[in-house]
């Protein structure tokens, strides 16, 4: 199955589409358990998320391939809202239709909410204590490191070279140091691949 829908990339809607009731309610409880994990589980923020989604939706489950993982992430980063939430809703929406996106989000949301919902209450008496701080100092340069090892191994999958580095260098720095809106950013590298890609097939074609 795995294989198949790797493979094939409107597989996975097939099979949803020919499961028994029984199958749909156990494949949309999968979806909500998957999530569940994944935002249980994921310290800072939603590109932390990135690496756990990949190993659990197309490493474990194969669910989606590489290339409609990383065609996702950008979607997910286009789109208004937190990536972690959009990439639910396209996961979702991919595998098990309109009740997919509702098991997946509530799945990714649920645990983040009661999280933050407990520290609001309980953060305010406690945040002083020396054991707290050091709980935060700690966790700080983990989410770093939790963030750039998907970064690397996206740019191995897209196939980032040295010559095409340039473009998330330049973008990066764009935005830290010229405080450049990454939307921006976005919207000129969708034209100027769109242009790109143009000119190409026109150059082919005479």
């Amino acid at each position: 199955t795995r294989r198949a829908q790797q493979c094939c990339p409107q597989y996975a809607g097939e099979i949803h589409s020919s499961r028994t009731r029984g199958e749909k309610i156990m494949l949309y409880l999968q979806l909500f358990w998957t999530y569940l994990k994944i935002g249980t589980f994921t310290i800072g923020g939603g590109y932390v998320m990135l690496s756990m989604i990949e190993r659990e939706i197309v490493d474990r489950k194969g669910w989606i391939n590489r290339e409609e993982f990383l065609n996702m992430i950008a979607l997910a980063q286009a789109a208004p809202g937190l990536i972690a939430v959009n990439s639910a809703i396209f996961i979702g929406w991919r595998i098990g239709g309109w009740r997919g996106v509702i098991a997946t989000v509530i799945g990714a949301v649920l645990p983040s909410f009661l999280i933050i919902l407990a520290i609001a209450m309980l953060f305010q008496d406690y945040k002083n204590y020396p054991a707290v701080e050091a709980i935060f100092k700690g966790i700080r340069p983990a989410v770093v490191a939790l963030i750039a090892a998907p970064l690397c191994k996206m740019a191995r999958s897209a196939q980032i070279t040295w010559a095409t580095a340039i473009i998330p260098i330049a973008g990066a720095l764009l935005i830290w140091l010229g405080g450049l809106s990454p939307v921006w950013i976005i919207l000129v590298t969708v034209v100027a691949t769109l242009l790109f890609t143009y000119l190409k097939e026109h150059s082919r074609k005479v």
